[in-house]
C-alpha cells in the first residue's frame, strides 16, 4: 500500500474509532485491553459494536505498523521531511 494512501486510510479508521469513542465514552486503547482480556459488555445490544470497534481498532494498529515501516524505509533513501513528503504527493 503506497504512504498516501496508508495514512488516509488511518485516518478513516481514526473517524471510526472517535465515534466509538464517542458513543460509549471510552478511548480505544482503554477498550481494547480490556475487549481482549475477555471483559463482556454490560449490555447485549453493545456486543456487535464491540466486535467492529475492536476489529477496526487492530486495522488501524496494523496500518500504522506498516506506515512506520513505510517511513523508515523512505527515510532510508532521504533522511528529510522534505522528501517525505516530496515521495508522498508523487
Amino acid at each position: 500500500m503506497a504512504l498516501y494512501d496508508l495514512l488516509m486510510d488511518i485516518h478513516a479508521l481514526e473517524e471510526e474509532l472517535l465515534n466509538f469513542e464517542r458513543k460509549y465514552g471510552v478511548r480505544s486503547d482503554i477498550f481494547y485491553a480490556a475487549y481482549i482480556s475477555g471483559e463482556e459488555p454490560e449490555d447485549d445490544r453493545w456486543t456487535l459494536d464491540f466486535g467492529e470497534w475492536a476489529s477496526v481498532y487492530r486495522t488501524w494498529l496494523t496500518r500504522q505498523a506498516e506506515y512506520r515501516n513505510e517511513i523508515q524505509r523512505i527515510q532510508g533513501q532521504k533522511n528529510s521531511l522534505a522528501g517525505l513528503v516530496n515521495v508522498v504527493s508523487e
